[in-house]
C-alpha cells in the first residue's frame, strides 16, 4: 500500500509540470493564475500524500489546510488588483 502512495506522489509531481508551463508560457495575467491555482491544488493532494506516508497524517492536514487558506486568499488579492485596473494604470 505504502508503494501505491509513492508511486501516486511521483506521478502527481510529474503532473504539477504541465500547470507549471502553462504559468511560465502564459498568454495573459489570468491563464497564469489559474495555472498557479492548479499547482496549489495538486500541492495540497501531494502533502497529504507525504503526511500519510509519514504516518503523520494528522499534522500534515494542518499543514495543507494553512496552505489551501493562504492560497486562496493569494488568488482573491491578485485578482481584485487586476479587476480594479491598477495594475494597467501608468502612475
Amino acid at each position: 500500500m505504502t508503494e501505491f502512495f509513492v508511486y501516486s506522489a511521483v506521478l502527481l509531481t510529474v503532473i504539477i509540470s504541465v500547470p507549471l508551463i502553462r504559468v511560465v508560457k502564459g498568454p495573459t495575467v489570468y491563464d497564469r493564475l489559474v495555472g498557479a491555482n492548479a499547482i496549489a491544488t495538486k500541492t495540497i493532494v501531494l502533502i497529504c500524500l507525504i503526511g500519510f506516508l509519514y504516518d503523520r497524517i494528522d499534522m500534515f492536514v494542518d499543514i495543507t489546510l494553512a496552505y489551501a487558506i493562504l492560497g486562496f486568499v493569494g488568488s482573491l488579492v491578485i485578482a481584485k488588483y487586476f479587476v480594479s485596473g491598477k495594475a494597467d494604470s501608468d502612475d
